[in-house]
């Protein structure tokens, strides 16, 4: 649940600064886009000064080209007068993840940090982390209510996609009552489910498919088939044209195989000056916290879906893995 004291200081400093930069995490995913969004248009709402920005050198995933971010006014150049403008970091589980760039809230002046992962760390000067709600979009439609926020269709539709790419289209564990109230009040203010619907999930790239496929055939199962493995090489990506952004996804098709309990994808970024490896995982048992196994390498995320970068090799990964996975399995059998 929500802290009332928590709510009441983002408000304020939301309503009280009149310059803002607007940022989420490194890779983006539905919720950071939509909530980076929906931030960035309540706050010209309401005559604030923002620039919305996300740094790194890798594309942005192609599933949310319809959405013309850029066209909107997203930019992936730091702002010059970053020292000048309150940094709002949405969807960020760590400070080291904002902006996918480093040191971006350390040369910030004041930060405001919204999320609903558990595990964040709080490293803003006022954080409202509610780690029951099924996406940060849910979390900022209540925001967006104490700032008496016109929900626009433009702002109802990022909100969105927020909350339905968080949910895996209304169908995790995190699919509250709460959530399917505020999808049909988006829906209501003018979100297109439609729209939304063929951009995120029928619109992907045939290169995205191809790395999708090499992902299955390495895929392995471990432990009785009860941990799913498989990983992403940096030739793999440049032999089929694509892009860091194009993995995006490949896990959760990974965490449907019958019988797994924990699902990894393991993949080289295919660019220089990144970690030699990233790793996402999947739990689909409460046995199992995958938040838990991600922060040991310095990573994080929800018990459900998590994940951590490494410079160890694909198999000293796999065992890591294996042995966390283990572990915790049999640490619920004997309470």
């Amino acid at each position: 649940m929500q802290s009332t004291a928590d709510m009441q200081a983002v408000v304020a400093a939301l309503r009280d600064n009149d310059r803002f930069v607007v940022t989420s995490h490194e890779a983006p995913d539905g919720d950071a886009l939509g909530s980076l969004l929906a931030v960035g248009l309540a706050l010209r709402q309401l005559g604030k000064n923002v620039v919305m920005f996300l740094g790194g050198s890798a594309p942005l995933p192609g599933e949310y080209r319809f959405l013309e971010l850029e066209t909107i006014g997203v930019q992936r150049t730091r702002p010059t007068d970053l020292a000048d403008r309150v940094l709002v970091a949405v969807d960020c589980a760590s400070a080291s993840r904002v902006g996918a760039e480093p040191g971006l809230v350390a040369a910030a002046p004041f930060t405001i940090n919204i999320d609903h992962h558990h595990d964040n760390p709080r490293f803003g000067n006022v954080n409202l982390i509610v780690a029951d709600a099924s996406s940060t979009g849910e979390v900022l439609a209540d925001v967006f209510h104490e700032l008496q926020v016109d929900i626009t269709p433009e702002i109802a539709e990022a909100l969105y996609i927020a909350l339905v790419t968080d949910t895996g289209r209304f169908q995790y564990a995190n699919t509250t009552p709460k959530a399917l109230r505020l999808a049909a009040d988006l829906v209501e203010a003018g979100a297109d489910v439609h729209r939304v619907f063929q951009g995120v999930y029928e619109n992907v790239q045939f290169a995205k498919l191809k790395l999708l496929a090499r992902a299955l055939d390495r895929a392995r199962v471990l432990e009785g088939g009860e941990i799913l493995v498989s990983h992403l090489l940096r030739e793999d990506f440049e032999a089929v044209g694509a892009t860091e952004p194009y993995s995006e996804g490949i896990i959760d098709v990974l965490r449907s195989a019958e019988g797994a309990l924990v699902s990894a994808l393991i993949r080289e970024p295919p660019r220089d000056g990144a970690p030699a490896r990233k790793v996402s995982l999947r739990s689909s048992v409460d046995e199992v916290d995958v938040s838990a196994i991600a922060r040991k390498s310095g990573g994080g995320g929800h018990r459900e879906a998590a994940g951590f970068s490494s410079d160890l090799s694909v198999a000293e990964i796999t065992d890591f893995i294996v042995r966390e996975v283990v572990a915790q399995v049999g640490a619920a059998a004997e309470r």
